[in-house]
């Protein structure tokens, strides 16, 4: 059966090593010092070994001792930062990050799955909104930390990685194929006016197939290979897959994700959130969780 350590005796045992004596340790931890004593005594007993050294003047450790103590320190440590990560107020409270709808996946359940774990007294928003209404929230105050797809980057912002658009169709699609050429863009979307300017020039014949604000609506047309649309590579649904056009469709340019952490931002756990989101995101493209996460995610609804 396993034995457990006394916390309790762990934490005299520490304050009597580094104090170097039971009386100034029992100073330190408000305890008399037959209480430090008894603890010691304890812990002594309950590992059937003599960590103190009392045949001399003074307290010294013996070589179990020595050994202890370094376990010790490190198990009282990470003790006390359990309790005041679980407890301080300090970690209460919580925090909104704006994503554009089409980078959520495969990375940020993960991230917000990380942060619920480390904080679980504060609430992580999403708002998934398109970089145009996520730049706005951001500049009057209204969101903290966003991502962006942009192609330069604003003052204050951090780039993350660069990333090629690419064409997306159904799973064996052939709407690419047919012209002129269906495509499904919202209207706020950022790359309707690159992927419309790149078929202008390359003198492909298109139309657009559905014009919504909805991010569901347009993959659910394209799903149906009714149109193509295009992502940020490696960021397509599962049921959505990178057309093989074998240079049938011209080449999109590549675009920054950036993220922005706002100056007001100054908590411990909104700046460790801005952090997980700069370690999944830096290159998305070499990370192989862009191309196995997919398939293990469900869904994140949409705010309205």
């Amino acid at each position: 059966m396993p034995r457990n350590l006394d916390m309790t005796a762990l934490r005299s045992f520490v304050a009597v090593a580094d104090s170097g004596g039971v009386t100034r340790a029992a100073g330190l931890l408000n305890l008399t010092q037959s209480a430090v004593s008894m603890q010691l005594k304890r812990l002594e007993e309950g590992l059937g070994l003599s960590l103190m050294d009392r045949s001399r003047r003074g307290i010294a450790l013996t070589a179990e001792g020595d050994q202890l103590l370094a376990y010790a320190r490190r198990m009282v440590s990470l003790n006390d930062e359990a309790i005041g990560r679980l407890t301080s107020q300090e970690f209460e409270g919580e925090v909104t990050l704006g994503v554009p709808h089409d980078i959520v996946y495969p990375f940020i359940p993960q991230v917000l799955q990380k942060f619920a774990a480390a904080y679980p007294r504060m609430r992580a928003n999403l708002l998934s909104l398109y970089t145009r209404q996520l730049q706005d929230l951001y500049r009057r105050g209204q969101c903290g930390i966003i991502l962006t797809t942009e192609q330069e980057i604003m003052e204050g912002g951090e780039v993350l990685s660069d990333t090629p658009l690419s064409w997306v169709g159904a799973r064996g699609g052939q709407a690419w194929r047919r012209l002129p050429l269906r495509l499904a863009f919202a209207r706020s979307c950022i790359f309707r006016s690159e992927v419309v300017d790149a078929l202008d020039r390359a003198g492909i014949p298109w139309e657009m197939a559905v014009e919504a604000e909805s991010e569901r609506a347009i993959e659910a047309t394209v799903s149906a290979d009714l149109a193509i649309t295009a992502d940020l590579e490696g960021t397509a649904p599962p049921f959505l897959e990178r057309i093989p056009h074998g240079g049938a469709l011209p080449e999109l340019r590549s675009y920054h994700i950036n993220l922005y952490v706002s100056e007001v931002i100054r908590g411990k756990a909104e700046l460790a959130l801005a952090d997980l989101v700069r370690e999944a995101y830096r290159n998305p493209v070499a990370n192989p969780a862009v191309n196995t996460a997919q398939t293990d995610l469900l869904p994140v609804a949409e705010n309205p």
